[in-house]
């Protein structure tokens, strides 16, 4: 397991959340706020191990329900569906595409705050829906299917940077006998 990857997972989960909290630019521009994670847990989901999914989810979901009105916990279990699901179907998935990573931030923006809706439903928590609710969902899932390969290009930059670069084999060759004159 490489550490340093869930450490950068776990600062990316803090820095977007309170992000999120602290800048109202999308929320006066738009209307509604852009959530990040879900597009950070496909990231965390086709690149990193069971362990990384689950510490992001847990973490990323309670710095979010804490400084949202969401009851505290209830976005940890969408959010883990979403890196599993991405873990599970990592094979099959082209993470390298654009286009792939635009559908796959957008499907995970959109079912996230559809399962989180579920479950506060079934607690008994009511919250506040509307025709306006269904404008933000619709910015949500567009914004974090255009911010997934954001997650992508950054993390990739981060690991060129700070991780070690396989060292490439010259052409020449050491053992290799160099014979000089006519043959």
């Amino acid at each position: 397991m490489n550490w340093l990857h869930t450490i950068l997972i776990l600062a990316a989960a803090y820095v977007a959340v309170f992000f999120e909290a602290g800048f109202d630019g999308f929320r006066s521009l738009l209307g509604a706020q852009i959530d990040f994670l879900p597009a950070l847990m496909v990231y965390a989901g086709v690149t990193s191990g069971r362990l990384t999914i689950a510490l992001a989810a847990v973490c990323g979901g309670l710095w979010f329900d804490s400084l949202s009105a969401n009851p505290l916990g209830v976005s940890a279990l969408p959010l883990l569906a979403i890196g599993l699901l991405a873990r599970r179907s990592r094979e099959l998935l082209t993470s390298e595409h654009f286009s792939a990573q635009v559908l796959l931030g957008t499907m995970a923006s959109a079912l996230q705050p559809l399962a989180t809706l579920f479950i506060m439903l079934n607690i008994g928590s009511l919250p506040l829906l509307g025709w306006k609710s269904l404008w933000q969902w619709v910015v949500m899932a567009v914004g974090g299917g255009l911010f997934a390969p954001v997650w992508f290009a950054l993390f990739s930059r981060s690991h060129r940077a700070l991780e070690y670069q396989p060292v490439r084999k010259p052409s020449f060759r050491p053992d290799r006998e160099i014979k000089r004159g006519r043959v």
